[in-house]
């Protein structure tokens, strides 16, 4: 990944240093435990090949010790055996990425050194606190030959001179991308421009690049991601029909429709959904927005007591407002 010099894009730009990450499988698996078919992953691989899609997250980097692989599907720890049995040694343009969450990984026995292995990125989740582990996990990894992004996850909950911090200390380190995450679904395409400005600028300054992970709680994901490509950042998430906790992601469907890029095509994508989200759809797999959503993304607070909300099936909306207000 090369850092560009950034200026404000138009709608109608073409710009090749934009690339599109499908996250599907990764933030979709927090919705079914990660329990997708064989063939549902092998035609999410090929779709996303055909779509043009850059990146292909297949899922979590799980420690076996933290996590019972009884309780998952395999997608929650990503052995290498298993994403090989899909792509074997990835011919393809198409790059391989996995998520590792800091404090929830064994990284330095279960991430292979890359020449062992099919995975070109590893993306290191963090909250703001554990900045400093994730600066120790971004250097082993880059020092294993991997791509490494960072995703600071529940940075609207975090001040700005924390913020701040935390991005200088990004930038100086070895990372590829620093991302800027909208964990709870809670800014506005207004905030987004200003964050999009912090986060380049500090990047773009020590020849780093920023990427995007919005969901979906106010429907504005795919608002957000066009509002922070405009400001320059390059690296996009999104997912196959929004698919991911809670309220879901930006819709990649949507996303390639819109960016100007030849080279992407909507349609790969749109024939999956037909094959396949239809089907875990009636199969009663739940996602998308929903008043609950809603709700959380108002107060800036963890979807997690929405989830719990509608699994029991409650529909006093104004009951919850109340419980997520006093809960702060």
């Amino acid at each position: 990944m090369q850092a560009e010099n950034y200026n404000k894009r138009t709608l109608m730009d073409y710009s090749p240093d934009i690339k599109v990450l499908d996250c599907t499988m990764r933030d979709g698996g927090l919705v079914n435990n990660f329990a997708f078919s064989d063939d549902f992953v092998r035609d999410l691989y090929e779709a996303n090949i055909k779509a043009g899609v850059d990146y292909m997250e297949f899922g979590y980097k799980a420690s076996k010790e933290l996590f019972d692989p009884n309780g998952f599907g395999k997608w929650k720890f990503c052995d290498e055996k298993d994403i090989r049995a899909v792509v074997g040694d990835n011919k393809s343009s198409l790059k391989i990425s996995v998520m590792a969450d800091v404090g929830r990984c064994d990284y330095k026995k279960d991430i292979l050194p890359k020449k062992d292995s099919v995975v070109d990125l590893v993306r290191v989740a963090t909250y703001i606190h554990q900045i400093p582990a994730a600066i120790e996990m971004i250097e082993h990894l880059k020092k294993k030959g991997y791509e490494v992004t960072v995703n600071i996850m529940a940075v609207s909950k975090v001040n700005s001179d924390d913020l701040d911090a935390a991005l200088q200390l990004l930038a100086k380190s070895s990372v590829d991308v620093i991302y800027l995450v909208d964990s709870f679904g809670s800014f506005y395409p207004e905030q987004i421009t200003k964050l999009s400005q912090k986060y380049v600028e500090t990047a773009d300054a020590l020849g780093k690049i920023v990427g995007i992970h919005a969901h979906n709680n106010q429907q504005l994901a795919f608002a957000n991601t066009i509002e922070a490509c405009r400001m320059g950042i390059c690296l996009l998430d999104a997912t196959v029909n929004g698919m991911g906790r809670g309220a879901g992601n930006c819709f990649l469907e949507a996303l390639l429709s819109f960016l100007k890029n030849p080279k992407y095509n909507e349609i790969p994508i749109i024939r999956f959904v037909e094959k396949h989200m239809l089907k875990i759809k009636e199969e009663g797999v739940v996602w998308g927005y929903d008043i609950p959503y809603l709700l959380t993304g108002i107060l800036n607070s963890h979807p997690s007591s929405a989830i719990k909300f509608l699994k029991d099936k409650r529909t006093d909306y104004t009951n919850l407002m109340q419980e997520l207000m006093d809960m702060d």
